[in-house]
């Protein structure tokens, strides 16, 4: 089982998570981060990490962030979504939109 980053981090992307994984298994998009669940090994290190608490093991991902498990598994392959391994600075209104929710259809999928 893996661990899916939902709704809440797009925006805000904090990368606290990504230096505690041991794995290396997150991928890293314009606006919001995902877990490649294929590389993910259940540690459950990056959910007490994340300060907007958008990490769930895969089966308690809340009902209505449910497509976010699909996402994470596609947004991962998608080859312009690069590994990240180092935490980086916050986006500066990353706390403004830590508030926002319902941000979807905010989400840039730099689709290839």
């Amino acid at each position: 089982m893996a661990y899916v980053i939902t709704e809440s981090c797009i925006k805000c992307k904090y990368t606290d998570c990504v230096d505690v994984c041991p794995v290396d298994c997150f991928r890293e998009g314009p606006n919001f981060l995902v877990i490649d669940p294929d590389e993910c090994i259940d540690c459950t290190l990056c959910v007490a990490e994340c300060p907007v608490e958008a990490i769930f093991p895969e089966d308690e991902v809340p009902e209505t962030q449910n497509h976010f498990i699909q996402l994470n598994a596609e947004l991962a392959k998608n080859p312009k979504w690069k590994p990240i391994t180092i935490k980086k600075d916050a986006p500066a209104d990353a706390d403004h939109w830590a508030t926002i929710k319902e941000k979807l259809h905010l989400l840039d999928r730099q689709d290839a």
